[in-house]
């Protein structure tokens, strides 16, 4: 009976289409799987972000612009930022990789005794979708434990490498109390010839009411200059957002969605740009 349903399925579809059927329940979860592993990596996608998911774009508050920064701490670039945001009576939110922190563990420390947010980048800057569920929670936690070591802030805000997110990704950082955040608006500072002029004219594009604003504060991961554009360009967008009354601040301070679950580490109260 069974010979008889197959012969007369191959004379409906033709045998390849039969022989494709075959391969059907081998197939189909595997195909599921790929969308879980990758699907949520379409949010790495700025306009896909932007019109779908805009509280994974870090749309926030009306009037206040979320200052971050990704790839710390540099010894050689994140003091200069550091300064420059102390001088204008300004906090961030820095999303640190473990391996960086390794090295300038009492940088770390700095910006978080600073006031600023501290958040997880992972330990290494690598694709998350191109690693299992194992690494990619294990590269999670050893991150989120050396930031918490270093700085004694346990963080609750993450944002994965290169902005592109994984099933395992997502299911981690649920497991470790992180919350993903990924941008509105950023300087592009790492593509060629990216000048302080050029990163801020990027940045203006998306700049706006809600806005979370990505810059780098690192060049350990950029070509030579990238952070050097990009500093060049914090000035003039704190000027700018004053120009246009936007509060600048870390993202604990643009809206409830990126609160810590327990007792913030950041005086509480929103600070302008001066």
């Amino acid at each position: 009976m069974a010979g008889n349903r197959q012969q007369a399925a191959c004379r409906r579809t033709g045998p390849g289409r039969a022989r494709l059927a075959g391969f059907a329940p081998v197939l189909l979860p595997a195909a599921a799987l790929a969308v879980l592993q990758a699907g949520p990596g379409i949010t790495g996608l700025g306009p896909v972000r932007r019109a779908l998911f805009p509280l994974l774009a870090g749309h926030g508050l009306p009037g206040h612009v979320a200052l971050t920064f990704d790839d710390g701490p540099d010894p050689q670039a994140t003091p200069r930022f550091l300064d420059a945001l102390a001088g204008r009576g300004v906090r961030a939110t820095f999303f640190l990789l473990g391996s960086q922190v390794m090295a300038a563990p009492r940088l770390a420390g700095r910006i978080a005794a600073e006031g600023h947010e501290i958040g997880v980048h992972g330990w290494e800057h690598r694709y998350l979708p191109l690693r299992g569920p194992r690494a990619v929670r294990d590269d999670l936690a050893r991150a989120a434990d050396i930031i918490a070591d270093r700085t004694g802030v346990r963080p609750w805000l993450f944002r994965p490498p290169y902005g592109v997110l994984s099933g395992p990704a997502l299911a981690a950082a649920k497991a470790l109390g992180l919350t993903p955040v990924l941008w509105s608006a950023w300087g592009r500072e790492w593509a060629p010839g990216a000048t302080p002029d050029s990163v801020l004219a990027t940045l203006l594009r998306g700049l706006g009411d809600g806005a979370t604003v990505l810059l780098h504060d690192s060049g350990a991961l950029s070509p030579p200059g990238a952070w050097q554009a990009a500093f060049g360009a914090l000035g003039p967008l704190l000027d700018e957002c004053e120009r246009r009354d936007l509060v600048v601040g870390p993202l604990g301070e643009h809206g409830p969605w990126w609160r810590p679950r327990a007792r913030s580490p950041v005086p509480a109260g929103r600070v302008r740009s001066v």
